[in-house]
């Protein structure tokens, strides 16, 4: 991508974390590789958990119709399974998290360049917009919105040309959807004293790690979209060919 680096908007109010600078494109290729590899990962993961968890719910009713020595073996085989895949899980989701925000930082910046005037907070709110309580539900889906704009070619005689945002929606609405199930699911089942509170709170784990693999899956579609519109958009300049 070319180096082209205007001044900071005027109107963005100031990052909390990072200090405002100039803006350059920057290529967002190699990090989008990393975080497909990674969120494939954690959505297959999610769909061996969730299958995991099923089966455990099964289990659990079984317990409630009658115990039996094989049944609680065959939890404890289970847990043996699951336990380090929940704790692989979790490593992945977090270097995830940590390449995604590298990715949306970077994307931010990049869109600074295209459109210095279309954000309405300066690039340092792409990182910390996701540890401001409350705010976390809304301040990256604005900046990822405001990116997409950014990063959308005009049409061909310099006019503006509207570009669907639904793979933005959609990737924002499952991913909270599945952060509030994945929160709500794992007190639920640390609360449960009986084999049937057990049995729901697995069942409940399973719809979460399910909502968990489809954000995963809607993630790559916005990662891969948006990179390819700020690569098309350096490399052809900010009109669509005709």
């Amino acid at each position: 991508m070319s180096s082209i680096a205007p001044g900071p908007s005027p109107s963005a109010t100031p990052g909390p974390y990072l200090p405002q600078a100039v803006h350059v494109l920057r290529s967002p290729e190699g990090l989008a590789k990393a975080l497909t590899a990674l969120l494939s990962a954690v959505g297959g993961l999610s769909l061996v958990l969730s299958g995991a968890d099923l089966y455990r719910s099964g289990l659990q009713d079984d317990l409630v119709s009658g115990s039996s020595t094989e049944t609680s073996e065959r939890l404890g085989g289970l847990d043996s399974l699951s336990i380090p895949l929940g704790f692989l899980h979790g490593v992945l989701y977090l270097a995830t998290a940590v390449v995604f925000v590298l990715w949306f930082h970077r994307v931010r910046c990049n869109g600074q360049v295209f459109r210095p005037d279309g954000f309405t907070q300066s690039a340092g709110w792409a990182i910390g917009g996701w540890f401001v309580p409350f705010a976390n539900l809304f301040f990256p889906y604005r900046t990822a919105r405001q990116t997409w704009d950014a990063s959308t070619q005009y049409a061909p005689d310099g006019t503006h040309r509207q570009v669907s945002g639904a793979p933005v929606v959609a990737w924002w609405l499952a991913f909270v959807v599945s952060m509030v199930l994945d929160r709500v699911a794992s007190r639920q089942y640390l609360a449960a004293l009986t084999h049937e509170a057990l049995s729901d709170g697995a069942a409940f784990m399973a719809a979460a790690e399910l909502a968990t693999a489809a954000a995963a899956v809607l993630a790559v579609l916005f990662v891969r979209k948006l990179t390819a519109m700020q690569r098309v958009k350096a490399v052809q300049g900010p009109n669509a060919a005709a």
